[in-house]
């Protein structure tokens, strides 16, 4: 049967999909508008087979606060290239995911990617048939969900790198502006931890070893080698655990000690700091 402009256009509006591939499912339906939606999403479903390998280095991360500031959710949706990245139905697609994990308090990824959007089809699903249009590899690769007193967000004007900051003991305080500090001092400094205790073993016997190793190449006695490596140690949990780490706006204090400053009791329950591409 002759497929016209207007039944392109139709199945455009429907699935979002390009002029030409529309066209071409609605020819290889014989004009049925059903089996040309089932067409574009098996061509979905063939693109994120073949491109199931590839690396995604680009992308957004988004962020919601609830109303009253206690619960933070963060998204990172990743793609293979800038300028996908950069496309109306990526960013609607993370703004439509998130807007979803927040009306349904979303606990973890596994179920985001099951929930159901508007159209009753799960977000996993409107994933791929975004590939198909795009041509890409796309991929939710976080999920953050984090409650406290008050949840303070940070994203880069990059829009690829995201913060959320969960603090406790602000009785009635409120930490919005020391929030960001601490949330830009997370996404500059990358913290592995909160505070030496969070800090898995495996890293703290590497720490050692390379202290030992490098006291070794130093020529140090070989009895001196294990107080070194743990003095080492120690200036790996200032460097690399948040409460340690020296205030990037006071070298004078360190983040516990802005804290106690701000506000006496004031604690940081945990953090999130997600970057696509690295």
């Amino acid at each position: 049967m002759a497929i016209t402009a207007q039944d392109v256009n139709k199945l455009r509006q429907m699935t979002g999909a390009g002029m030409m591939d529309c066209k071409k499912a609605l020819q290889e339906a014989d004009g049925d508008f059903d089996k040309a939606v089932d067409i574009l999403r098996k061509q979905g479903q063939k693109v994120a087979a073949k491109r199931a390998d590839n690396a995604v280095s680009e992308g957004t991360v988004v962020v919601e606060i609830s109303a009253d500031g206690t619960n933070g959710k963060l998204i990172a949706l990743a793609c293979e290239t800038e300028p996908v990245s950069n496309v109306e139905d990526f960013k609607n697609l993370a703004k439509s995911i998130l807007e979803k994990a927040v009306a349904d308090d979303i606990s973890d990824k596994e179920t985001l990617l099951a929930a159901t959007l508007a159209d009753g089809r799960p977000v996993s699903e409107h994933i791929v048939d975004l590939v198909g249009k795009l041509g890409e590899k796309l991929e939710i690769t976080a999920y953050e969900n984090v409650t406290a007193d008050q949840v303070v967000p940070y994203i880069h004007s990059n829009g690829k790198l995201g913060v959320l900051v969960a603090f406790n003991g602000v009785n009635g305080t409120d930490v919005t502006e020391l929030g960001k500090d601490v949330a830009m001092q997370i996404a500059a400094m990358k913290p592995i931890a909160l505070d030496k205790d969070e800090v898995d073993a495996a890293t703290i016997e590497r720490e050692i070893e390379v202290g030992k190793e490098q006291a070794r190449a130093e020529g140090k006695p070989e009895a001196m080698l294990e107080k070194i490596s743990q003095g080492k140690l120690q200036k790996f949990y200032k460097d690399n655990t948040l409460l340690n780490q020296e205030f990037v706006k006071d070298s004078s204090l360190t983040i516990r000690q802005l804290l106690e400053k701000t506000s006496k009791g004031l604690t940081v329950k945990s953090f999130k700091r997600v970057a696509i591409g690295g």
